[in-house]
């Protein structure tokens, strides 16, 4: 696409009614079956057909009949004539009254899109905006000024209206997409007869002249006004799939940061007056904002049409195990080739639900990630095994014994094969550099996925996954990202942090955009500690990493409660995984000495029953037996509980590691809503201590 486009010369800005009469004759094969199907529309819909062609004596004898005008909002489409419709033409062609909007120099630019189709004795009501992009001395100020025209040309147009005569009011683009036409639907829609013709958008056209997709399969389109304040442009661009930014002129500069904030500014196109002798299209970058008109937009097109070209490994596709949803260990009787996860390993449950971490028992990661998934002869890197329930099944040929070949290319400090610490390395990373190329700079962004599913994903959450080429978690955490085709995943069980921290390292430092994912926040028991201890050391400690934070479960488990973390609480793991009981009780004793709120997360799995029973009796040694605590199971899942129990009759058994509790301090209140509801809260305000001076 070139930098300017000559399309059809675009309409000057008319100001005057033609001379003559120039209505396109309608010619051509298939005239008398285009009019035959237009005769059997309006017998069929005789209310929506226009009126017959005629001059101001008979529109003024029409307003005599008694019976009230038609309104019609027409689109005229982008700009270029020939993309008006055929309703359209119809409408402009049969109406009495010809209506449309200027600025005050009286110019329209609608009249001149329409203006082959008006016809002699057609009455024209030029409806000039008091203001547009200057000042005014209206007491109302700039919004009391439109308020006043908006009335006054809504009340021109019921004229014509009362008195019989049908009114096309034009707008260009489509009628109710950002037109000024809506302004006067919302007063003279409900008492008049009135006819919406849709017509072709800017943004569908800006899309069409830069000739690349729009949206793609369940990708979703935002558009928005340029307007907008820049954090919220930045907010919503960051979490955008593709979007279209409207209204530029003035705003441009502030569009642009906002692109550049939310890391978007590469891949954004700009349009300017798109199909007419005036386009231009330009990467968005490089315009410079003092060229830019007002009928310019910014677009961000489909992100599935920017897959790269195909790789060494074939066509990027739907993304598939190994490069795609799911890759897990080695399927019995498959070598070389991943499955989705039948486990969640040595202490998630057999559906697959989450282990350790930051949501109720998630985020630390479990016993098996996955074999590099289709890559025949791959071997598991250091703890990427299968459990030890499938190994038996797996064939001797899908796990050699030994390390890939080198390959040229490979640097001293990474091996082709291995990552920089010399393992091999473990699913779906490249031999060589030059194959795990991305399209830019490496970088790692570890995502918090809040407690559940895509309500509670923060828009910088949402656009880090949009950016990334490839995604590495634990394999239930994956399953929350949707699919897109191009981008891999790397998915893995919930016992090997430290390997899957490094497998995403080195896939940055070979120049990919990754993000590891974390339910939660990432940085409450989860991925980001593990990420940030391995960038710590060569060959990593240039790999820019990121943290971007989420709901955590104890804020999303205490917002369904009420507020029982009102004052100061402290946050405590039961799982001794990773330390030893006796230091976990001994937190437990002084934040309950210190009458603290107490969040505690991952209080039971499978292979950990006793804590919540040892825990329960720990706090009973400073709480009275009747404190509130919150046991909150699954928050914001299909299966959500939360219970307000006292701390005495916590039953142990009904906890498990989908399950976060919330310990009351001596001053948590709780209370029965008028609904039948309990909620709890924890007063900010605390008593002085009567012992003290």
């Amino acid at each position: 696409m070139s930098e300017q486009q000559q399309r059809r010369p675009a309409p000057t800005a008319d100001a005057g009614p033609p001379a003559t009469d120039r209505r396109a004759p309608v010619t051509g094969p298939g005239r008398e079956d285009r009019e035959d199907r237009h005769d059997r529309h309006d017998r069929r819909h005789p209310e929506t057909a226009p009126r017959p062609a005629a001059g101001p004596e008979a529109g003024a004898e029409a307003g005599t009949g008694g019976s009230t005008g038609r309104l019609y909002g027409v689109g005229l489409g982008p700009g270029d004539p020939s993309l008006m419709t055929l309703r359209a033409v119809e409408v402009i062609t049969g109406a009495e009254v010809v209506a449309y909007h200027s600025a005050r120099h009286g110019r329209s630019v609608a009249r001149a899109i329409a203006a082959r189709h008006l016809r002699p004795g057609q009455l024209e009501e030029r409806l000039v905006y008091p203001v547009t992009t200057g000042t005014t001395d209206h007491p109302g100020g700039y919004r009391g000024a439109l308020e006043e025209f908006y009335a006054e040309a809504a009340a021109r147009l019921a004229a014509h209206l009362d008195a019989g005569r049908s009114v096309a009011l034009l707008a260009e683009g489509d009628p109710l997409f950002y037109g000024s036409y809506m302004h006067m639907h919302k007063r003279l829609a409900d008492r008049y007869p009135t006819e919406v013709v849709p017509g072709v958008t800017s943004v569908s056209a800006a899309a069409a002249r830069l000739g690349t997709p729009l949206v793609e399969g369940e990708e979703v389109l935002t558009v928005l006004p340029g307007t907008l304040p820049e954090e919220e442009l930045t907010a919503r661009l960051a979490a955008a799939d593709a979007a279209a930014v409207l209204k530029l002129g003035r705003t441009f500069p502030s569009v642009r940061r906002a692109l550049e904030r939310a890391g978007r500014l590469d891949e954004a196109r700009y349009v300017e007056r798109a199909t007419t002798d005036a386009e231009r299209t330009a990467p968005l970058a490089g315009v410079d904002p003092a060229t830019v008109p007002y009928f310019s937009l910014a677009v961000l097109p489909s992100r599935v049409a920017a897959v790269p070209p195909p790789g060494p490994s074939g066509p990027p596709g739907p993304e598939r195990p190994g490069e795609g949803a799911g890759a897990g260990p080695l399927s019995p009787g498959r070598p070389g080739a991943g499955s989705p996860m039948e486990s969640a390993g040595g202490t998630g449950d057999p559906a697959g639900r989450p282990g350790d971490g930051e949501v109720p028992g998630g985020g630390i990661p479990g016993d098996a990630p996955p074999v590099p998934a289709g890559v025949p002869g791959a071997r598991p890197a250091a703890g990427f095994s299968a459990p030890a329930d499938r190994r038996a099944a797996v064939p001797a040929s899908a796990t050699p014994s030994a390390v890939p070949p080198a390959t040229a290319g490979a640097t001293a400090a990474s091996p082709a094969g291995a990552t920089a610490s010399g393992e091999p390395l473990p699913a779906g990373v490249p031999a060589t550099p030059d194959e795990a190329a991305g399209s830019g700079p490496g970088e790692v962004v570890v995502v918090g996925l809040g407690p559940a599913g895509p309500l509670w994903l923060t828009p910088e959450a949402r656009g880090a996954l949009a950016r990334a080429e490839d995604l590495v978690g634990y394999t239930t955490y994956l399953d929350r990202v949707p699919p897109r085709p191009g981008r891999r995943r790397h998915a893995s069980d919930n016992k090997v942090e430290a390997e899957r921290a490094e497998f995403a390292l080195e896939l940055a430092r070979r120049g990919r955009r990754v993000a590891v994912v974390s339910s939660g926040d990432p940085g409450v028991f989860a991925m980001a500690t593990a990420v940030l201890e391995a960038a710590a050391g060569d060959p990593y400690r240039e790999v820019p990493v990121r943290v971007v934070p989420g709901v955590t479960a104890a804020h999303a488990a205490a917002a369904r409660a009420g507020a029982p973390l009102g004052h100061d609480y402290a946050v405590i793991s039961l799982s001794d995984r990773l330390k030893p009981w006796d230091v976990i009780a001994g937190r437990l004793r002084a934040a309950a000495a210190a009458d603290l709120v107490l969040a505690l997360y991952n209080p039971a799995s499978r292979s950990r029953v006793h804590q919540v029973a040892e825990a329960r009796e720990v706090l009973l040694e400073h709480r009275k037996p009747d404190t509130p605590v919150v046991v909150a199971r699954d928050v914001g899942g299909p299966e959500e509980s939360v219970r307000i129990v006292p701390l005495a009759g916590l039953e142990p058994e009904r906890v498990d590691m989908r399950t976060i509790l919330l310990v009351g301090s001596s001053r948590t209140r709780t209370a029965r809503r008028g609904d039948g509801s309990e909620v709890a809260w924890t007063p900010r305000r605390y008593p002085p201590d009567p012992s003290r001076p």
